[in-house]
């Protein structure tokens, strides 16, 4: 593959990256309106009953309990989802620019302009961390929605299984 060749494929798959990115933290928040609605769905239903989970029977609590604790799972989840991201390790001099994490790093440091020449000696370089530092975070936000929507789906059958079994 000739270098624009491999530069336009960097450039399509980084956009591939942002978009899926975009839609992880789509998902996330639609995620926690349904988690929200299904929290004060149950909230209102009980508290009209007055009810309280003491009244449960062992069974019951550990079922009441294990549900509770999977929407807190699953908000705690669904929140690391949708929490931005940065690279890990900070700008260093001699290297590229590749986002608004090392333009403000080297602006610190007082080296921007030997920054910009460096991006612009070597154009691929900065493309190439950015491919890598957003596949990343792809990947960490679809594992977060992942877990967080397992514990939602858990919940929504513990808690009404709770109050089933008394």
């Amino acid at each position: 593959m000739t270098a624009p060749a491999t530069g336009e494929a960097a450039q399509r798959l980084l956009g591939d990256l942002r978009t899926e990115i975009a839609r992880a933290d789509s998902k996330a928040s639609i995620l926690m309106g349904a988690l929200g609605m299904t929290v004060g769905l149950i909230s209102a239903l009980l508290a009209g009953k007055h009810w309280r989970p003491d009244v449960l029977s062992t069974t019951g609590a550990v079922f009441w309990w294990c549900g509770a604790a999977g929407l807190g799972l699953a908000l705690f989840s669904l929140l690391l989802a949708v929490l931005p991201r940065y690279r890990t390790t900070a700008w260093q001099p001699g290297t590229p620019l590749s986002y608004f994490g090392d333009i403000r790093s080297a602006d610190r440091q007082g080296r921007l302009e030997e920054a910009l020449a460096d991006t612009v000696r070597d154009p691929g370089a900065p493309l190439r961390a950015a491919l890598a530092e957003n596949s990343r975070i792809a990947v960490r936000k679809l594992q977060w929605i992942k877990a967080g929507l397992i514990a939602f789906c858990a919940a929504t059958v513990l808690l009404p299984a709770a109050l089933l079994i008394g």
